[in-house]
């Protein structure tokens, strides 16, 4: 009988074996660095401490201020040190001569880790580069950490998030992993000098390029909700009955100034649009406040709000898997709790004193 996976002896081939440090991918679009580049450094950081190596960032983008900047922050928020790729092909994202910078970086320099944000361009990203380098790629972790021979174990939900697994890259390096933005707590940002910065230069032109951008469109009508940073969030599930009842959570979260949110099953049945799914498959949040009415708490929920730092849940049934990890639970029918919640607050709170739920 064939041994199973968990008993398998990591024997890293030679030629990885000078593979050291731990890399987070700095995502830098339109002059700003995304916040999930900023948590992984932060985790990053525990990782590299653990295996006594270095924690770089990459940054990749045109010459100029905006890579400069984003070269600061990152010393900001604990590298070492940090790569750079600046070339003009860099200034807008596209798969291709990001793809090739990374590599090349990767190729030339050995990571052992290397960490991105499971953002639409991360994702991009990660999937050619892990696919190029022939590595292992873990998707949306949860969890990260260094077990006793130094591999990562890359912690993701499976089975629909039904279970949680760990999963390790063996004989493979970069060992690759993407997290998703507020997962991993924001790091303290600490102002310090920049320190040491290395070039590569890339390895393409313009004219080798298929893609090409023409120009770009901010979409400055998007009414997209802005769950994952909210301070505080208000969220309903099928506990409520219906898709009308859902007022009552807007209601709500009007009053307290929150973000409204919902729970999977009732994105399914189209009673709120998908960029208001909070959990596994929706969004992850951290908000100081997070008040679910009428959601069992089912894993893929768990997960993604599971770093709120208050959790209120209101169910009608007493043994509903989100009391076990809710700070405050409320058994009662939320439909008759949340217009009284709704009116309580409203005679407490004028509006230039909302924003004290988030302090």
């Amino acid at each position: 009988m064939a041994p199973g996976r968990a008993g398998v002896k990591k024997e890293l081939p030679d030629h990885f074996k000078d593979y050291r440090h731990v890399w987070v991918f700095l995502e830098l679009e339109r002059g700003n660095v995304h916040p999930v580049s900023f948590e992984l450094l932060g985790e990053g950081r525990k990782l590299a401490d653990k295996l006594e190596v270095q924690l770089a960032g990459v940054v990749l983008g045109p010459p100029g201020e905006m890579v400069e900047d984003a070269v600061a922050e990152a010393f900001a928020y604990g590298a070492d040190l940090v790569y750079i790729v600046d070339a003009p092909p860099l200034a807008d994202y596209r798969n291709e001569p990001f793809a090739k910078a990374l590599t090349d970086l990767v190729n030339t320099h050995k990571p052992e880790i290397l960490l991105l944000g499971a953002t639409t361009l991360g994702r991009d990203l990660a999937g050619s580069v892990a696919t190029t380098l022939q590595t292992g790629l873990t998707a949306d972790c949860t969890e990260l950490d260094v077990d006793s021979d130094g591999s990562l174990a890359a912690t993701r939900p499976t089975f629909g998030g039904s279970l949680l697994c760990t999963i390790y890259t063996l004989n493979y390096r970069p060992q690759m992993a993407t997290v998703r933005p507020r997962v991993m707590p924001m790091p303290q940002r600490v102002d310090k000098p920049v320190g040491r910065v290395m070039r590569h230069k890339l390895s393409l032109v313009e004219d080798d390029i298929v893609t090409k951008v023409l120009g770009f469109l901010p979409d400055n009508q998007s009414a997209m909700a802005n769950l994952a940073y909210a301070d505080v969030v208000v969220a309903g599930g099928l506990g409520l009955g219906a898709a009308e009842n859902l007022q009552l959570v807007k209601n709500l979260a009007r009053a307290i100034g929150a973000e409204h949110g919902c729970s999977r099953p009732l994105v399914q049945k189209g009673w709120m649009p998908a960029d208001r799914q909070i959990g596994q498959t929706g969004k992850t949040i951290r908000p100081k406040l997070y008040i679910a009415a009428g959601i069992s708490g089912a894993i893929q929920h768990r997960v993604g709000v599971e770093g709120a730092d208050l959790i209120v849940a209101i169910n009608t049934d007493p043994n509903a898997p989100i009391f076990e990890f809710a700070h405050l639970g409320i058994v009662t029918d939320a439909i008759r709790f949340l217009p009284a919640l709704t009116e309580a607050f409203t005679r407490r709170l004028s509006p230039h004193s909302r924003d004290k739920l988030a302090s």
